[in-house]
């Protein structure tokens, strides 16, 4: 009896071995199928749009989950950076060097990074008109604040930026984490646009900046807090919310000029615990409405794998 136990117990061993060799395979495919699914899916979006370039980060703060493609991809920031600037502003009103309440004057009167040449910002090329009306009048820094990201004001950006400085911004970017992104100056400096000395980004230092913020590691939680609010009025919302039932609420900031449009945010599902962090930028497409319809695609693949687990 006891030499007949043997071949079973081989036997035995056999059989696990083949069904370990068999299902491990399908059991790690599991664990990582829905990252490795949903990039998939945001490739061929990508591919099908006939984009130039195209960065996407993702990141679920529930989950750990997160998808990477061209993240450190440098793009123009547009007024994606203006993000920078807000932060900069809570940095300086929580170590008490101005007050959010503070007064500020309204101007249209700026210095070139280039040359030190004086310029100013056109009207016709801002979203947003009320705050030229004030030029010579005060505006609080709230309010500036608020037109910058809300609105994305050209000309509110320019007023802080000078207030606070791209120096002190690039400072606190680099205490962050944020080692690519690159804020040196307002907008429609022409004459530094002429010598290459722009605002750059990648999706990853966006990611960075959005996820401090959604994790209330942005400059305070108080901070945070308010910031998530200015952002959850954004009004240019043809992009990350375009791809989302009407229910989600997004705190974002856009940016686009010629043939660049972006799109970073923090997403909030209803009934979730904690939100994701959305980015994706984009070049190349001269049409905005493609551009608009390529980001929501992306932002409507991201929620149906978090909502599905497809």
């Amino acid at each position: 009896m006891l030499k007949s136990s043997a071949p079973c117990k081989t036997l035995k061993l056999f059989v696990t071995l083949v069904l370990l060799t068999v299902f491990s395979p399908a059991l790690a495919s599991d664990q990582t199928a829905k990252p490795d699914g949903l990039a998939s899916r945001i490739r061929k979006i990508v591919k099908a749009s006939e984009a130039e370039t195209v960065a996407v980060a993702f990141h679920d703060l529930a989950t750990g989950e997160e998808v990477l493609i061209n993240e450190r991809a440098s793009f123009h920031a547009a007024s994606t950076m203006k993000v920078p600037v807000m932060l900069e502003i809570f940095r300086q009103a929580r170590e008490g060097k101005l007050s959010l309440d503070r007064q500020v004057a309204v101007k249209n009167d700026f210095r070139s990074i280039a040359d030190g040449s004086r310029f100013s910002v056109s009207p016709s090329d801002d979203s947003e008109q009320t705050l030229y009306k004030k030029i010579g009048g005060t505006e609080s820094l709230r309010e500036l604040m608020r037109l910058m990201i809300t609105e994305s004001s050209n000309l509110a950006t320019n007023i802080l930026i000078e207030l606070v400085t791209p120096e002190r911004v690039m400072k606190l970017m680099r205490d962050y984490g944020a080692t690519d992104i690159r804020v040196l100056r307002g907008v429609e400096d022409g004459k530094a646009f002429e010598r290459g000395m722009n605002n750059s980004t990648t999706a990853r230092d966006l990611l960075i900046l959005l996820r401090r913020i959604a994790e209330g590691r942005a400059v305070s939680r108080q901070a945070s807090d308010e910031m998530t609010r200015i952002l959850l009025a954004q009004k240019f919302n043809e992009g990350i919310p375009a791809g989302l039932p009407s229910s989600v609420r997004v705190a974002h900031k856009t940016g686009s000029i010629t043939k660049i449009n972006h799109d970073a945010g923090i997403v909030y599902p209803p009934g979730r615990r904690k939100p994701y962090v959305l980015v994706v930028l984009t070049r190349g497409l001269a049409d905005e409405k493609r551009a608009h319809r390529l980001i929501a695609d992306i932002s409507r693949a991201v929620y149906e794998s978090i909502a599905g687990g497809k």
